[in-house]
């Protein structure tokens, strides 16, 4: 088994709250019996994109797991490159890819410069095409980007998810290595389907956003009492997912206490 942790939506914001959060969740992830092979940050790292919000990214996201991250439509791509891939400032996109023994990881940058929608540029898909040329034949593929590519039934997101999901869909629906499209930018965990895959969505550490049958504009979009969350994704050796969330509690022990 192969298990990644997909923790988003951050924003790290240069105060004590989000960033106590993130630390909590990732104390967890580090204190399980059996720890993820990889923790995947689906974007918005930082409320603004300031470096000094990067610079408290990077501290926070010291950890002894694997943790890869694309940018959402908070971030910077420039500062995101500098701060946390240690790479010159570029305003290109951020697509990487990163292989858990069988499992190869895409993470695509769906970010728009400016922009609080989604969009894979041309280049991405480019970049994506021969990443998957290059997987191995027969094994498992996730694909993670920032922006859902489907309808959530969230006002606020639906207004603002990925632009011509159809493209994408129609590269997953060829590709039957691609087991999962994993996604951010919701603020709410979510599931559906996309391409005839599991379209599997993070919450965020940082706040709850409200879904159209709760919604109540203009008082009441995000709820910043809930816990921090997590999604944890299982992939057996015969390809099979199974995606748990977790909430992680911030007062007292964290973990499985015995019975």
């Amino acid at each position: 088994m192969i298990l990644v942790a997909q923790v988003s939506d951050t924003h790290f914001d240069l105060g004590t709250r989000n960033a106590e959060r993130v630390q909590r969740v990732l104390a967890f992830l580090g204190g399980l019996r059996r720890r993820p092979d990889a923790i995947l940050v689906t974007g918005d790292i930082t409320d603004s994109g300031k470096p000094e919000q990067y610079a408290e990214a990077k501290l926070a996201f010291q950890t002894e797991i694997p943790l890869y991250a694309i940018p959402g439509n908070h971030d910077d791509r420039a500062g995101f490159r500098t701060a946390l891939l240690g790479e010159p400032a570029s305003g290109a996109p951020v697509n990487r890819v990163h292989r858990i023994g069988d499992l190869t990881i895409a993470l695509l940058d769906s970010s728009i410069p400016g922009e609080a929608g989604g969009r894979l540029s041309e280049e991405t898909y480019d970049w994506l095409r021969d990443a998957l040329a290059a997987a191995p034949v027969g094994k498992p593929i996730l694909l993670a980007l920032h922006h859902p590519p489907a309808r959530l039934h969230s006002p606020i997101v639906d207004e603002i998810a990925l632009a011509d999901p159809q493209r994408l869909a129609d590269l997953v629906a060829a590709d039957e290595r691609i087991v999962a499209v994993l996604t951010g930018h919701a603020h709410s965990a979510a599931t559906t389907t996309f391409a005839g895959r599991p379209l599997l969505v993070a919450p965020s550490t940082a706040s709850v956003l409200a879904g159209e049958w709760e919604l109540d504009l203009p008082d009441h979009v995000m709820d910043y009492a809930p816990d921090p969350a997590v999604s944890l994704h299982a992939i057996d050796d015969d390809h099979r997912l199974t995606t748990h969330f977790r909430t992680v509690p911030m007062a007292g022990r964290i973990g499985v206490q015995p019975g």
